[in-house]
């Protein structure tokens, strides 16, 4: 849920009978668990830099060759399918992603580059989650094979639904969303919640959700982008700068940011996603001061079973979960970073 009201049950919840099932079937897989994939990281305007990019009608030629990044694809099934043990593509339109070895090498104006971006980015989002502990010493979240769609929506919006089933589903309009990895990463934030037994009842639990997955998808689009040797070349708070471009006429594109300096209750405006920026700044502010291994791993154990009532609610377990992790200190910090948004 990015640009719209959220709708994280049943409003959007289509039953679909996945379009691979009996393509794996017929087919035979390498059997084997890595591959090599070609990947934006994590899109084309913050790698390169470049602002003026637009999309053009999914062109080839309107972005250039360095925006493509080989890496690893791991924790495959086997099949010669983009399935595995924490992403699994289940839809999408046209043919559905497929290699006897394990390739999959594509371009943006293919359809099968979006299942690629998909598959990797939430593989590598799990695998990050449980570097930090979760379901390790910790309660893991969402450790299965995340469902997604991909290109189903005619229009530009992507969401995340748990009812009937726990999918994520990309949209095509515009920027193709599952194009620019901030995008993914921002829909998985919602799954991770639903996995956390995370309650929506309120319009703030609905902006929390809203402001964690604008964190969650710069963080782990940072880590892994450092961890690739890929420089950010546009501003690090800036959320999905390539998606954006479709959109926004002003320099950086940005669907929205970490950094804004809005307050607790006084910025409150009844919208989500602008809403959730008071506390996506809290998270950032968390980050710059501890770190991402400890700020992430206190942002995550916080929110385990949050009954959706408040932003000060949230923001208080979350501070007894930096104190359970890493003692005193790193509780005053979450505090101090909850206090200057006025949430404590």
């Amino acid at each position: 849920m990015r640009k719209k009201l959220p709708v994280f049950l049943a409003l959007f919840a289509l039953a679909v009978v996945p379009a691979t099932g009996v393509a794996s079937a017929a087919k035979p897989g390498p059997g084997a668990g890595t591959g090599a994939g070609s990947v934006f990281v994590p899109n084309p305007v913050q790698s390169l830099g470049n602002e003026s990019l637009t999309d053009q009608k999914d062109a080839d030629a309107a972005v250039p060759a360095a925006a493509y990044h080989e890496v690893t694809l791991t924790n495959l099934d086997g099949s010669g399918f983009l399935h595995g043990d924490f992403a699994t593509v289940v839809g999408e339109t046209g043919n559905p992603a497929y290699s006897p070895t394990n390739t999959f090498r594509y371009t943006r104006h293919q359809d099968e580059f979006e299942q690629v971006m998909a598959y990797y980015w939430i593989t590598e989002a799990q695998k990050y989650i449980q570097s930090l502990g979760f379901g390790g010493p910790l309660r893991a979240i969402d450790n299965r094979p995340q469902a997604v769609r991909i290109n189903q929506l005619g229009y530009d919006n992507s969401f995340a639904t748990d009812h009937p089933k726990n999918e994520l589903r990309f949209g095509k309009g515009g920027v193709d969303d599952a194009e620019d990895a901030e995008v993914i990463l921002h829909e998985y934030g919602h799954a991770l919640h639903f996995a956390q037994n995370f309650s929506f009842a309120s319009e703030q639990a609905g902006a929390i959700s809203e402001g964690f997955a604008d964190y969650l998808a710069v963080t782990v689009s940072e880590v892994v982008s450092q961890r690739l040797g890929v420089p950010a070349l546009t501003p690090v708070p800036c959320v999905a700068d390539w998606d954006a471009v479709s959109y926004t006429s002003t320099v950086p594109h940005c669907l929205r940011r970490v950094d804004t300096n809005l307050h607790f209750p006084t910025d409150l405006s009844g919208e989500v996603h602008h809403d959730g920026q008071i506390w996506s700044r809290a998270l950032w502010d968390i980050r710059q001061q501890l770190g991402n291994v400890k700020a992430d791993t206190i942002i995550l154990q916080g929110s385990f079973d949050f009954p959706g009532t408040t932003m000060p609610d949230l923001a208080n377990r979350t501070v007894a979960a930096a104190r359970q992790l890493y003692g005193a200190g790193a509780a005053a910090v979450v505090t101090q970073a909850f206090a200057d948004r006025g949430i404590l």
